[in-house]
Order: structure tokens, then sequence, then C-alpha cells
């Protein structure tokens, strides 16, 4: 069997002056196909197998090419628009023929010269497409357990869930909205912490350390802004958690912990409406 958007092993049947018709080694499929003369390795004969990307031409003909594409089909992986048309935006992938990314799998318009998280799968046409689209390619099953860092990609966003991310551009993992303490674009890379492993596999992360680690830049981070202010933040037990989240980018409960810290080490004082250096 020949499979379309797969590397694979296949043995030359018949040689021509335009290139070499190629066959599984017990030629079960239905049709030789073609791979063209400026991409036949010197030497190679009638018998050999070959190592060999199968896509498709712009005759829609299935035809092989020696040249190994960014991505094969299952695969996901950053490609940048060379090109936007009326059916879709043309990705760079490594061949002669650009990959389409069709509207209906975009998220969002793509950009030409943009490059965006994409993985490649056949459409119901039998072509090749590209599809922003990522969680029907990626992977619940991580070696990741709680606690282990990651590096990913941030591939949707919903303002009511929080931002979808693709870990080793191979798992399928969230950023609650919680955990979203400044803005995020898809397409953006992040270092994050794994929190939880779902019952189905997913990853949830958080961007920021565990426990005293976080704590302690937290620190720096709230001291940094009071001595920017004077000396002085004013936020304070009643200031709400959209408040503490505009002028610091954290959460209260993160805010809170920071300044039991500081008066505890005899650093900051109470004042009217909130704090201050000593």
């Amino acid at each position: 069997m020949i499979e379309l958007g797969k590397v694979q092993k296949l043995q030359i049947i018949r040689e021509t002056d335009f290139g070499v018709y190629l066959n599984t080694e017990d030629r079960k499929a239905e049709v030789d196909v073609l791979l063209p003369i400026k991409q036949v390795p010197e030497g190679i004969k009638k018998g050999d197998e070959i190592e060999v990307f199968i896509y498709k031409d712009s005759e829609d003909r299935l035809i092989a090419t020696t040249k190994m594409p960014k991505l094969v089909v299952g695969e996901v992986g950053v490609l940048r628009v060379v090109e936007t048309t009326r059916i879709g935006a043309f990705l760079d992938w490594g061949l002669e023929k650009d990959l389409l990314l069709p509207f209906k799998e975009q998220i969002g318009k793509a950009e030409k010269g943009r490059e965006y998280l994409v993985g490649l799968y056949v459409d119901k046409s039998n072509r090749l497409c590209a599809t922003m689209k990522v969680n029907k390619i990626l992977s619940s099953d991580s070696p990741y357990k709680v606690d282990d860092k990651i590096h990913g990609i941030i591939y949707r966003i919903n303002k009511d869930m929080g931002a979808f991310v693709a870990v080793d551009n191979k798992y399928d993992a969230m950023i609650p909205k919680h955990e979203l303490y400044w803005t995020y674009r898809i397409g953006d890379k992040i270092e994050a912490r794994v929190t939880k492993v779902r019952d189905d596999g997913k990853l949830a992360l958080s961007l920021r350390e565990k426990g005293q680690i976080q704590t302690d830049e937290d620190i720096i981070h709230v001291l940094t802004k009071m001595i920017k202010n004077g000396g002085v933040l004013m936020l304070n037990d009643d200031s709400s958690p959209e408040e503490i989240k505009e002028q610091l980018n954290m959460s209260k409960g993160a805010y809170k912990k920071v300044i039991g810290r500081l008066l505890k080490e005899r650093k900051i004082e109470i004042i009217k409406n909130g704090v201050r250096l000593l």
C-alpha cells in the first residue's frame, strides 16, 4: 500500500526517460508512482528500494520525492505563510509545491510572513492540507507528570477557558484562565509547569513556579513596583482581584502571600488604603 503524506520505502518497477516508477515490493498498489528524473539518485536501477515521500502534483496525481518535508501526516510543526489567496493560505513545508491551509482550518486569519503551528492531514477529497486546529492531531499520552517543566506553543485561546498548548509539538495541554496573568497570542512559545495530568491524559499547566520560588519572584516584582511608585502601593485586602491584576499581573491570593511575608519581615507597613516601604 502506498500512503499519501507518509515517508516509505518503495521499489523501482520500471525506468523511463523522465523518471522511474515505484510500487510496493509485492506491487499491491493499484497504480505506479512517478519519481521525477531530477529526484532519481545516480546509480539506482530497477529492483532497488528507495525512501520517498508521497504527495500530489498540480494535476492531483500521486508523485514521489526524495526531499523530506517539514511535516508528514499526523505530525505538528511551525510553518511560514508564503502567500494568501481566496481559498486560504499557502505554507512553506520544504517541497516545491506549497501546502494549503484552508480558511476553514484557520484560527483567526493567517497572515503572510507569519509562522503558525499546524498539523498535516488528508482531507475528504484525499488531498494533503494543513490545519491550525491541531487538537485533533495532538496526543494525550504524554510522559510528563506533575511539577515537570515543559516547553510548548499556544495554538488556541479561549477567553472563557484559557490557552491551549501543544507541548513538544506532540501533546495536548491547557493553561487555565486563572493562570493567565498577561496577554498571549496564538504562536507564542512558553515554558510552564505541569500542575495536573487529567483523567483523559491532557496536561494542565501553570506559568508560575511552585511555592517558595514563585513567592520570592512575586516579592521582587511587588517591591520593584513600590519603588517606582515612591515607596507605596495603593492596594489592600479590600482591593478587587481585577485591580490587583491590572496593577501587578498577579492573583489576589499571590499578592496577599507577598504582603504577609513583607509584613513578617518588617519591610513594609500598612497605611490607609495600601502599604508603604519601611
